[in-house]
């Protein structure tokens, strides 16, 4: 019995590849450091697999930014306005697809279907130039063999890459992408020789979008490429890989009867309507490599039940065809709990990371072939019963309580209109009103504090005046900048999530349980393993402290109920918008008491409710009226003078704007530079929005400062579609991640576009 791994996590442990890859970006290393960090991480990984025991190990998993972009690469599909020559892709051209640079800004960057992390989208048209660009794939097979380790090369499938795609810039929107394959077709047939050349002998081509509802061309597609690929397959195993969600049943048609290919991979985690599926009608002679161990999340696997899922599919594929693997890729979860040394016991006993993951899925291979490892199974099973049983999981209070929830749809009693009247007339603001959406620059010094504070190395005392200081430089900054409505800039945040899941109960948290998101930007999500709630005021104090300091509005800063479930580890024993509407409820309780210290503008980050958004459209309506009803429930008791903000990012939020409206806020800030502003779109079209709103003016993921001009363009733009009275300025996202040499300078610009079109719409009156 067999054993595979989809994907691994890049980072490292400790986060040696983030590190690296920033040194290299500020100049202080070097191109050959920066690949001698990234062959030593490899190296690591492949040897972890091996001794674990994995028989199908990948390779080109390993990504310096992602593996889409890492596709874009391969086929010289680099736009024209990064100067690109030809020949094989370096660093510069790479980097500068990714994050801009200081000429011209970055290309289109999205979510990775239904997860928090990030893919940068390629930009393609009829004029596009494929070549064979990048031998990455082929390179990273080689260093392995020649490690002694005989791995299975992955590539993004040729489908799935054209329909994560986007027209660029200047194609007609309308563009049927899905007619470029017989252009990147011949670049696959390449690397499938190069890769047989050098030795391969099973190749897995990544095919997730077939778990979409999927039109009948783009299914036909499939069935066009793979036929067009057999003759270059021929000698090849070959694994075409789904996860995420169910496939459903046309798709799952099409896939098995691909031409060319031996197995096929599935999410038996997130995909249990598949399992039917395979049961009536998985074709005869073909691998099954059946994802049983959840790659998504940190909880253990229940052995037990995943070794009696296995045992009945043996039946319907045969002993010698079934493989064990992981449900997805382990890029979305931890890396190892072996560095978690602080991590309370119990707690620790229930999860298990990417390394212990691993083991698992070569302990159920093993059981399968009757080498079961009888003490490693019975610890499984003290833990998962540990787990059900324990009394810190229940709290009936808050239960009591989220049950009362139903039965109302928790709505303000005054009309979005009503209240923008009464705000402004206690606000006073301009029209165009300047924000940032909450973060500032977290420098080095500003780290080294939180740090100190946590290890008890400084007193409360030094930390609350470092801390204060901090928070009077960024007040001080913007009343310079002339910024209408202020932020304290999270200075005591390392991150949005992880600080009020510290201060929530129900939540654990980890030292290293870092998770990529994008790039080398890395989250620590918290753990949710039990019943949540708010045991006292989470961001009260250092919010007044902030209004104090100013005259002019001050942001009070929270994240979301569906925000902090999106972006945490979950619980798996209870449906997810349960303990949605148990984090709404501890937010509604700081809501309040912000609301009577005298903060007269809250923002409420929902920058994931879209990322949760189900995959499938069946799906959608369920998961949106929960999550819009867990915003609404944070906000329902306070005053029409106080004034509630939403900010969201990076994702498609056009087939959600009416679920958006619906959430009732009364200024919603949200992503729009970066994806060509077709946010925009949408009230071209017709859409009518009667609250406030912000799209973003400029893009905070890249280094590149915006001019004046640029940013009055972005917002006359805007102005074609949308109603003076309710436009906001202000940047795409959080400033956290830049510096204060850029950020300065970006506001300074953006605040002056915003008062130039001031006043060429008070003469135009």
């Amino acid at each position: 019995m067999a054993s595979h791994v989809v994907g691994y996590p890049r980072m490292g442990p400790k986060r040696e590849l983030k590190f690296a890859l920033e040194s290299f970006w500020d100049g202080k290393s070097s191109a050959e450091d920066l690949k001698k960090v990234s062959a030593d991480l490899r190296s690591s990984i492949w040897k972890q697999m091996s001794d674990a025991g994995i028989k199908y190990i990948p390779s080109n998993t390993f990504s310096y930014y992602d593996q889409v972009l890492d596709t874009t690469t391969m086929l010289g599909a680099v736009p024209s306005r990064y100067n690109w020559t030809g020949g094989e892709i370096e660093f510069g051209t790479y980097f500068s697809m990714a994050r801009g640079n200081a000429s011209v800004p970055a290309m289109e960057m999205t979510k990775w279907f239904d997860t928090n992390y990030h893919f940068i989208v390629p930009e393609l048209g009829p004029d596009v130039n494929f070549s064979y660009a990048s031998h990455k794939a082929v390179n990273e097979y080689k260093e392995a063999k020649a490690q002694g380790v005989d791995t299975v090369p992955v590539l993004v499938g040729p489908v799935s890459y054209l329909l994560l795609s986007k027209p660029a810039k200047g194609v007609d929107k309308s563009f049927p992408l899905l007619s470029l394959l017989d252009k990147i077709l011949p670049i696959y047939k390449e690397v499938i020789a190069e890769l047989k050349a050098a030795g391969a002998s099973w190749i897995q081509l990544d095919e997730p979008t077939l778990v979409l509802d999927l039109e009948s061309h783009k299914l036909e597609a499939f069935t066009k490429a793979y036929a067009d690929l057999e003759s270059s397959l021929s000698g090849l195993n070959v694994l075409v890989e789904t996860y995420f969600a169910d496939v459903p049943a046309g798709a799952f048609k099409t896939l098995t009867a691909l031409k060319g290919v031996t197995a096929f991979g599935f999410d038996l985690v997130r995909g249990t309507q598949t399992l039917e599926l395979i049961k009536s009608s998985f074709p005869s002679g073909k691998y099954l490599f059946a994802g049983v161990v959840d790659g998504r999340n940190i909880w253990a696997s229940d052995l037990a039940a995943s070794l009696a899922l296995l045992q009945s599919l043996e039946g319907v594929v045969g002993k010698d065809k079934l493989v064990t693997s992981t449900s997805c890729s382990l890029l979305h979860t931890a890396v190892d709990l072996i560095n978690e040394t602080k991590l309370d016991d119990e707690i620790k006993s229930w999860l298990a990371f990417a390394a212990q993951k691993v083991v698992e899925v070569n302990a159920l291979a093993k059981a399968l072939s009757g080498a079961k490892d009888e003490a490693f199974f019975s610890a499984n099973a003290a833990a998962q019963a540990s787990r059900k049983s324990s009394p810190r999981v229940t709290n009936e209070a808050v239960r009591k309580a989220s049950a009362a929830l139903q039965g109302s749809d928790h709505r303000r009693a005054t009309n979005v209109s009503a209240r923008l009247d009464a705000q402004q007339k206690k606000l006073n603001l301009p029209i165009l009103p300047t924000t940032t959406i909450g973060s500032f620059p977290q420098t080095v010094e500003l780290r080294r504090v939180r740090r100190e504070y946590k290890a008890k190395k400084i007193s409360e005392e030094e930390y609350v005046k470092a801390i204060t200081e901090e928070i009077k430089k960024v007040v001080d900054l913007q009343e310079e900048l002339d910024i209408d409505v202020l932020v304290h800039g999270e200075p005591e945040r390392n991150d949005m999530v992880e600080y009020f899941g510290e201060q929530l109960s129900g939540f654990a948290f980890t030292a290293n349980g870092w998770v990529q998101s994008y790039g080398s930007r890395c989250v620590k999500p918290p753990i949710i393993y039990g019943d949540v709630s708010r045991p006292k005021a989470m961001t009260v104090f250092w919010s007044s402290k902030a209004q104090e300091m100013t005259k002019r509005p001050m942001k009070g800063m929270l994240t979301g109920p569906v925000t902090i479930l999106n972006w945490s580890f979950v619980r798996n024993d209870q449906p997810r918008f349960e303990t949605c509407y148990q984090i709404a409820l501890a937010i509604k309780d700081e809501v309040e008491d912000l609301e009577k210290a005298g903060i007269t503008v809250i923002q409420i980050d929902e920058a994931a409710l879209r990322e949760g958004l189900p995959l499938r459209k069946a799906e959608h309506t369920s998961y949106l009226n929960w999550a819009v009803h867990s915003f609404r429930i944070t906000n329902v008791g306070i005053q029409d003078t106080t004034q509630i903000h939403t900010h969201m990012c990076y994702s498609n939020f056009n087939d959600i704007i009416h679920s958006i409206i619906d959430m009732d806020a009364d200024v919603i800030t949200i992503e729009n530079s970066r994806s060509d502003e077709k946010l925009l779109s949408v009230f071209r079209e017709g859409v009518k929005y009667g609250a406030g709103i912000g799209p973003g003016v400029y893009d905070i993921h890249s280094p590149r400062i915006p001019s004046t001009e640029e940013i009055a363009d972005r917002v006359n733009k805007m102005l074609a579609v949308l109603e003076t009275n309710i436009l906001w300025v202000n940047p795409d996202c959080g400033l956290k991640t830049r510096k204060y040499t850029e950020v300065k300078p970006a506001l300074q610009n953006m605040v002056s576009a915003a008062k130039t079109i001031r006043t060429q719409l008070a003469s135009a009156k």
